[in-house]
């Protein structure tokens, strides 16, 4: 006989934590570098964020 259980599981609380919001900008026209900075800053926070999203995901591949 085959019998099939459902099993939850807890979502990682790494996977809960909210990605960081973007650089505010200030309310005039940024100069070349200002744009570049802010924009590597929003990029770095974006990658940093998926990278710990991604690993706490893959936690829970393996006990699917």
């Amino acid at each position: 006989m085959i019998r099939t259980a459902f099993i939850e599981r807890e979502v990682p609380a790494l996977a809960k934590i909210r990605c960081a919001d973007p650089v505010p900008l200030p309310d005039r026209t940024l100069s070349e570098a200002e744009a570049t900075r802010f924009w590597g800053s929003d990029r770095t926070a974006l990658r940093t964020c998926e990278a710990r999203r991604a690993a706490a995901v893959s936690g829970m591949a393996h006990v699917q």
